[in-house]
């Protein structure tokens, strides 16, 4: 699977990544749907850690498309709730 954070990299992750990172934007979600903005950041950053810290870089030069596009690292609360809603960005 590949990872695209906005504004930054992609990163390729294992398939075996996937039901973690589900769990790490259910939290997000959770925050969002919850109005816990004082919990927003400190999750969010959890998600974008883990992709970085578990996934492997994706050249600059490589043009394979993202299969999920996470927002920026300074996503607001506010923005977020547009973004993590319902099902969430990354598949099941």
């Amino acid at each position: 699977m590949i990872v695209r954070i906005s504004g930054e990299d992609q990163y390729v992750l294992a398939d075996s990544e996937s039901e973690r990172l589900n769990e790490l934007e259910q939290a997000v979600i959770a925050t969002v749907d919850g109005g816990r903005e004082e919990d927003f950041a400190p999750a969010y950053s959890a998600l974008l850690d883990h992709v970085r810290s578990n996934g492997t870089r994706v050249a600059d030069d490589d043009l394979s498309g993202s299969d999920v596009i996470l927002p920026p690292a300074d996503l607001s609360f506010t923005e977020a709730g547009t973004e993590f809603t319902g099902e969430g960005l990354i598949p099941d």
